[in-house]
């Protein structure tokens, strides 16, 4: 009878697998869509999923000092496409400067902004910034409008010690403005007069 019992026991077994294995397939399994395993901070709004933000901070034992710039990483799914416009860092940072300008972001496609090249960087720090803390970011799309997020600050060692440092960005030039002429134009002149100016006659 026990081995009656086993057998029946072996062949729910047998019949229960491709059932529970069943529960991940199809279109919509869970096994097919993206799932997040970081240490950054995840949202979803309006149909956007910012994955994996945080800031990365200094070396393990220091700051980032007032004033100074930190780098922020993060990928983006627009369901229905869209377009980041803009980040920003109010109470953290002066400004948020996206390197290359604005991100375009194709329908369910993961946009990855996660490094380790930085693209978008913090530029005058309000307060020294350490590894644990928290920034808030608010990041302004297209479409879905502004999403504010306190995202970590991880410091710069471990999974994050190849990541690169911050660039120091140049100002964009003023639309309109024109570089100075004036040395070319003076050297001209010198070479015009000099040219100009009459041979001595015998």
């Amino acid at each position: 009878m026990k081995r009656w019992n086993r057998c029946l026991l072996f062949g729910a077994v047998a019949v229960l697998l491709p059932v529970l294995a069943g529960c991940e397939a199809g279109y919509n399994a869970p096994t097919l869509s993206y799932h997040p395993a970081n240490g950054g901070a995840n949202t979803v709004h309006n149909g956007v999923k910012i994955i994996n933000a945080f800031v990365l901070g200094p070396q393990l034992g220091s700051q980032l000092p007032a004033g100074g710039r930190a780098s922020a990483f993060f990928s983006i799914v627009a369901d229905n496409g869209d377009r980041l416009v803009s980040v920003s860092a109010p109470g953290s940072a002066s400004s948020v400067r996206l390197v290359g300008g604005s991100v375009n972001l194709p329908a369910q496609a993961v946009v990855s902004l996660s490094g380790p090249v930085p693209r978008a960087v913090l530029t005058g720090l309000v307060n020294p910034l350490s590894g644990g803390e928290a920034v808030v970011l608010t990041f302004t799309f297209a479409e879905a409008g502004a999403v504010r997020l306190a995202v970590p600050v991880q410091a710069r060692a471990y999974d994050y010690a190849t990541y690169l440092p911050p660039p120091i960005l140049v100002p964009a030039p003023a639309k309109g403005s024109r570089p100075s002429v004036s040395a070319a134009a003076s050297g001209a002149a010198s070479a015009g007069s000099s040219s100009a100016s009459p041979s001595p006659t015998p």
